[in-house]
């Protein structure tokens, strides 16, 4: 691992801003640029793994347990790192953006751990990424104290949750910092900056430095973070071990290597979560080409449907079976003022949660701080005075690679008000993403990039199976936009539509709509690099 490459200045291209200086220091930067000489070259190739690994599954080549690891599979008596002292209890952990605001509310909602997100809940605007590092260090301090400018006071409490950072996945880049014309991991960037600022202020806090992977494929990309945690952690004098990571679940590949992504984190791991909505995404990008693997609308599909349940299933064994939690997924719900509509969602969470905890799970995500109490509440009763269960070793449970594929193929096409919904949804995140916004309420619930993958992927898929054509699509892009102009007279209009309708017109489906969109739309240079 070659933690002592020599490393070359990091160049600052985006606009400077208020505190800036307190991110992008000089050290930070060296500290990035040293990451960067180490890992730069991993990263693109697993990149360009990725490019060939999509195009053998899109031709028919066959998924399955690789049998190259059988023998990490096979072997009984490997565990993972015991749990950090502050992530033993993990029955609610709540996920949102790093604002100021997003961040005092989640800490003071009750929940065992903040999951600050600047990945799916986070547009990346150069400012939203320096002010979320920004938020970080001053919770570290507790200096995160403010009065809106509506007089409402934020002040954060004695006693905080852990701290969990998720940066963005490997396929991003930052395009606001670059070494010798080649912008940086945004991985590296999110993870980087966080690790040299708020590290040792976690553990002088008795707590750590703690981290969720997201979009991991396989197990090399859980190597390469694995090696990333050693580096940063002998750069900065921080004992080996001290990192901990949850990898999300969240792509179809990697559900087939569960154990091994634990195998490579095994000294700095804490688990593994399901990450469905994004995991339903994966299915459509992975296997869109065949029509067999045409699924029902995201809404109609739940966590009971067959290739769900052996996902879940198979979930909670691996991590039962070496010693690491299992996180359920994201009660994505937005608690209505109106009574009647207070009442049906927590009743939705409430059997939600109460399936997951039921089924060996130890904690889950909500979105919102008015659900904390509903999900402490079932896995209270699951768990009474454990703090999980990871004593379930769920032995009994044998998950074959046709059961993880176990799709009921759709055998109708959409409806027109089914169309109409993934375009109205695409439309409306990707106006909210365009200017500023990464967490979203839609309809209820609080969507994130997840939703608008989901949606446009949806659509793509439809199209390329002849289920709808370009012309129904295109009039009722039409009528979508012509709403959102009218209900949101500040809404990017034309810009979401361009990015709606380059990310489902391809032949093939683009792999994320987020790294074109963002080079195209968001980035913005200074007109002199400092």
């Amino acid at each position: 691992m070659p933690t002592h490459t020599p490393a070359r200045r990091v160049e600052v291209l985006g606009l400077a801003g208020n505190r800036h200086g307190e991110i992008l220091t000089p050290e930070a930067l060296e500290f990035l640029a040293r990451l960067d000489a180490a890992f730069a070259d991993r990263r693109r190739e697993i990149l360009t793994a990725r490019l060939h690994r999509s195009d053998r599954l899109a031709s028919g080549s066959p998924l399955g347990f690789p049998r190259a690891t059988s023998g990490v599979r096979d072997a009984p008596n490997w565990r993972v790192a015991p749990p950090a002292p502050d992530l033993t209890d993990r029955r609610v952990e709540i996920t949102s953006p790093p604002t100021p605001r997003m961040a005092v509310n989640a800490l003071n909602s009750g929940a065992q751990v903040w999951m600050a997100d600047f990945e799916d809940a986070t547009s990346p605007l150069w400012e939203n990424i320096v002010g979320g590092q920004l938020t970080l260090l001053d919770v570290c301090r507790r200096r995160i104290d403010f009065t809106s400018p509506e007089g409402k006071a934020y002040r954060i409490g004695t006693d905080l949750p852990a701290i969990m950072v998720r940066p963005r996945g490997w396929h991003l880049e930052e395009e606001h910092l670059a070494v010798e014309g080649r912008f940086l991991s945004a991985s590296l960037v999110d993870f980087g900056l966080y690790f040299f600022h708020c590290a040792q202020h976690r553990i002088d806090s008795g707590s750590g430095p703690y981290f969720y992977l997201p979009k991991l494929e396989n197990r090399y990309e859980a190597r390469l973070w694995n090696d990333v945690f050693l580096a940063a952690q002998e750069l900065l004098g921080i004992p080996r071990g001290t990192v901990r990571a949850t990898a999300v679940i969240e792509t179809v590949t990697a559900a087939f290597e569960m154990e091994e992504i634990l195998y490579e984190l095994r000294e700095h791991s804490a688990g593994l979560n399901a990450g469905r909505w994004d995991y339903l995404f994966s299915f459509i990008k992975t296997f869109g080409h065949h029509p067999r693997f045409l699924l029902p609308n995201r809404t109609e599909i739940a966590m009971t449907a067959p290739f769900m349940r052996a996902y879940a299933e198979l979930l909670v064994r691996t991590c039962h079976r070496r010693g690491a939690h299992a996180i359920g997924g994201v009660a994505a719900h937005v608690p209505d003022r109106a009574p009647a509509a207070d009442q049906a969602v927590p009743a939705k969470v409430r059997l939600d949660k109460e399936r997951e905890a039921e089924d060996g799970f130890d904690g889950a995500w909500i979105a919102h701080p008015a659900l904390v109490p509903v999900c402490r509440e079932v896995f209270d009763r699951v768990l009474a005075d454990r703090p999980h269960q990871i004593h379930r070793t769920l032995g009994e449970v044998e998950v074959t690679a046709a059961d993880l594929l176990s799709v009921r193929r759709s055998t109708l096409p959409p409806s027109r008000e089914q169309v109409r919904s993934n375009v109205s949804v695409a439309l409306r995140y990707f106006d909210a993403w365009l200017r500023g916004r990464g967490a979203v309420a839609l309809d209820g619930l609080l969507e994130d990039t997840a939703t608008a993958e989901i949606a446009r992927a949806r659509l793509w898929q439809w199209i390329r199976h002849r289920l709808i054509s370009q012309e129904e699509l295109r009039s009722l892009i039409d009528d979508e936009s012509a709403i959102l102009a009218r209900e949101q007279p500040g809404a990017l209009v034309s810009e979401a539509r361009e990015v709606l309708e380059r990310s489902i017109t391809t032949r093939d489906l683009p792999a994320f709509f987020t790294p074109e969109a963002y080079s195209r739309h968001l980035v913005r240079h200074a007109a002199v690099s400092s």
